[in-house]
């Protein structure tokens, strides 16, 4: 995706600028820093002649991961994903720019082990981008049941069958939402970087595997589904006001190319049980990429846009954060990717409080579950939501 950069305002058109006298600015503009730029050797001796599997595929990193990987020459290509339409679009894209010889589409919900155990028969998959989840903090602040169906148990699925399988790698992508959690989707994705980590405790886990499990951890991508680019776009094209939340959110900014970049080197380095935390520059304030937005429009803030402050979303904070207070870095080879060494969770411990997790889940009490989810992880602490009246309770 990319906006647009307008010319001097003497050549606009009658003194007033047309919309079709914009032309492209790429999104890298709006990162306040230089693009991150990698040596793609590590990642072409990875992915090379190998069957890789990546869910989420029609997703916003998930579908970059397809572009980017096919690069790479691999032997075969499974594309999985629950969304019809836009896994259908992607499959013509790619038939449109004759890459989809070494594609196939299997469609599924990653909720479903069933499914996905006939995926794993059928391709055999070597290598895994896990990239499906549910990602939006009020969405899943109003439909916690769905958000550990699909980020914990779906994830849960998805490894135990890499390791019943032999797959070779599997790479999780996870938030910055998931330190010090103050919403249901971030304490989602922090239950399924515990489970991954614990499965690379091969004292504890029950059997033994080949499957090396690496975490990615980042921030906010630029342009992707949902995110405020598109949405401050539209507002823009529309010639409405744009809507922030609060003055002083910020948040951490990458490019879906350097996201996905990065997630593919870390895997290319992972040797198991690592959580992989990528230097994004300094946050972003989103009031700044507002304003910025409406100048590369050629319009005048607060004069042909205004700005309003809506409040908090629920399960919304102010600052996000990349690292827990208990983790440690290790510098890496890249210099803008770190390792956190994080604390040894034991499998069979995590393993039954997953399935605690998830039979209050099928009963379907979300206060009860999200209690659960609190006594599991002591640092979700609710922001702007109903369930801080839990946080009250404990505290009392």
């Amino acid at each position: 995706m990319c906006i647009r950069d307008s010319p001097s305002s003497d050549k606009w058109l009658y003194g007033k600028l047309d919309s079709n006298q914009l032309k492209d600015l790429k999104i890298d503009d709006l990162l306040e820093r230089e693009p991150i730029k990698l040596d793609k050797k590590n990642i072409l001796k990875e992915l090379k002649g190998k069957r890789i599997l990546i869910t989420g595929a029609a997703g916003s990193i998930g579908s970059e991961i397809v572009r980017q990987a096919l690069n790479y020459d691999p032997k075969l290509l499974v594309l999985c994903d629950q969304a019809e339409t836009p896994l259908h679009d992607l499959r013509l894209d790619l038939e449109d720019s004759h890459q989809s010889d070494k594609i196939k589409i299997f469609m599924a919900n990653i909720q479903n082990s069933d499914r996905l155990r006939t995926m794993f028969e059928c391709y055999k998959p070597e290598i895994v981008f896990h990239a499906a989840a549910y990602k939006h903090v009020p969405m899943m602040e109003e439909n916690p049941s769905e958000a550990i169906l699909t980020n914990v148990l779906g994830t849960k699925n998805l490894a135990d069958i890499c390791m019943e399988f032999g797959v070779e790698k599997f790479v999780m992508i996870s938030t910055d939402k998931a330190v010090k959690p103050t919403n249901v989707m971030g304490a989602s994705k922090r239950l399924a970087e515990i489970y991954i980590q614990s499965l690379s405790n091969a004292e504890s886990v029950a059997g033994s595997h080949q499957t090396r499990f690496v975490t990615t951890r980042f921030g906010n991508v630029l342009g992707s589904n949902g995110s405020v680019i598109p949405r401050f776009k539209s507002q823009i094209d529309k010639r409405i006001p744009i809507t922030v939340t609060h003055p002083n959110i910020t948040r951490y900014f990458m490019t879906i190319p350097e996201a996905v970049d990065l997630v593919m080197e870390a895997g290319s380095m992972g040797k198991g049980g690592e959580i992989f935390l990528f230097d994004m520059g300094k946050p972003i304030k989103i009031i700044d990429l507002a304003l910025n937005m409406i100048k590369l429009a050629g319009l005048k803030p607060y004069v042909d846009i205004d700005i309003v402050f809506t409040g908090l979303r629920p399960g919304e904070k102010i600052f996000e954060e990349l690292l827990l207070l208990e983790e440690k870095t290790m510098l890496t080879h890249h210099p803008k990717i770190k390792i956190s060494q994080n604390v040894t969770f034991n499998y069979l411990y995590v393993n039954q409080l997953i399935k605690d997790l998830i039979d209050i889940n099928q009963k379907g009490d979300d206060y009860r579950m999200v209690k659960k989810m609190k006594e599991i992880l002591p640092e979700f602490v609710s922001n702007n939501s109903c369930y801080e009246e839990l946080d009250l309770l404990e505290a009392n």
